[in-house]
């Protein structure tokens, strides 16, 4: 049976699907892929809101330069990965193998992440602090206490539910207020060394820090404009604040790019990798497979992330035969009937397995029918040309 849902659930699902196809509208204008009239207008209405916000990227770094905005220092590493563009590089495996190797030489971390799309306070606290223009005194969302998993993906948010998920034994943390989020890993769990996950922009937290920069070999600058007419949060000139950077999904041929790195920051070590597959996982059951479980047979993938297509190949660069694909908007929370409907039209496709992302698994419903398994793939970080640099930028931090 589908979802049984009460009116204010009702409005709450359907204002979530009209934001959601908005926000595909104005991805497929931002790349293009969207033809006619309309998206004609849309890119050129986007196209000078670019322009307004550069403006406000300018004054934003040009108040933190001249100290009108002061940032914070707490006395402990900080660690700040992120990317220059919106989405789609492969972050989160790089912030769980920097937590794992900083955990393995004996640091004790904590991944402060300001829970994107993840539930938020309630809304009477949030405007009682509006009203009274006080600062939200509320702890962070503790996602792992390094010990155990305490909130679901839809409070914690899906990318710190995973990191939690994959690192049993590193505190995990969401709050928009990272300072604030930072102090209370250092006073209640002795933590010494801060991971920022998506923290290039977040200048509020100083003091000892390195700026680790994703850029992603297939679309490293998008298409070389600033939000809201293209990806980019800063301009490319910016990746000169980067300690290092990480050319994500490489396939080694990145001469071009690396070029391109070394005229913006001559400085930063550059470490290359790719998301290696590590095995299939029931969604439902836990049970483990290799790689092989869908080597020359027919499956369907079910996806609502970044950059879809990359995840797509990858079943098929796996042997697998890719009948019928679903896609839905970056950080979607699935349904019973979503994934009920895809289970149906997989099978009409003669699809033996529908396979997800691991971020995706994190949202999906409960769903009783076992008809169709249903499996996510498990990711890790592989790195191809590099080693030297990360593990000198670990050793740094270690020993700093």
């Amino acid at each position: 049976m589908g979802d049984r849902q009460t009116p204010p659930l009702r409005m709450r699902e359907t204002l979530r699907t009209w934001v959601e196809t908005f926000e595909t509208f104005i991805l497929e204008v931002i790349l293009e892929d969207r033809p006619g009239k309309r998206a004609a207008v849309a890119r050129w209405v986007l196209h000078g809101l670019s322009f307004i916000f550069a403006l406000a990227v300018k004054l934003r770094r040009f108040l933190y330069e001249t100290r009108l905005l002061r940032d914070s220092t707490l006395g402990v590493q900080v660690i700040a990965i992120g990317n220059l563009t919106v989405g789609g590089t492969g972050k989160t495996p790089v912030v769980e193998k920097f937590a794992r190797e900083l955990k393995n030489q004996g640091r004790t971390v904590a991944i402060l992440s300001r829970g994107y799309r993840s539930k938020p306070p309630p809304l009477s606290r949030r405007l009682v602090n509006k009203l009274l223009l006080r600062d939200d005194r509320t702890p962070p969302r503790v996602v792992s206490d390094g010990k155990s998993l305490l909130l679901d993906s839809e409070t914690a948010g899906d990318e710190p539910y995973m990191l939690a998920s994959n690192l049993k034994d590193v505190v995990v943390l969401v709050d928009k207020d990272r300072v604030k989020s930072g102090r209370y890993a250092i006073e209640k769990f002795g933590c010494d060394t801060l991971l920022l996950d998506d923290g290039f922009q977040y200048w509020r937290l100083a003091g000892r820090r390195r700026d680790i920069v994703l850029i992603d070999y297939q679309q490293p600058f998008g298409n070389e404009h600033l939000l809201p007419r293209g990806t980019l949060r800063e301009p490319p000139s910016h990746l000169s604040r980067a300690s290092y950077v990480f050319i994500t999904k490489s396939d080694g041929n990145t001469g071009e790019l690396r070029a391109r790195i070394a005229k913006l920051n001559s400085g930063a070590g550059v470490i290359e990798c790719e998301h290696h597959p590590l095995y299939f996982e029931d969604v439902f059951t836990g049970e483990q497979h290799g790689l092989d479980l869908i080597r020359g047979i027919k499956v369907a993938s079910l996806s609502g992330i970044a950059q879809p297509q990359s995840f797509e190949k990858s079943l098929i660069r796996l042997g697998g035969e890719l009948v019928y694909s679903k896609r839905f908007a970056d950080h979607h929370r699935f349904t019973q009937q979503e994934v009920l409907n895809a289970i149906n039209r997989s099978k009409k496709r003669q699809a033996a397995a529908i396979i997800t992302t691991q971020k995706d698994a994190v949202r999906f419903p409960k769903v009783d029918r076992r008809d169709l398994p249903i499996y996510f793939m498990r990711v890790e970080i592989k790195i191809l040309k590099g080693a030297r640099d990360f593990n000198e930028c670990v050793r740094q931090i270690c020993f700093r």
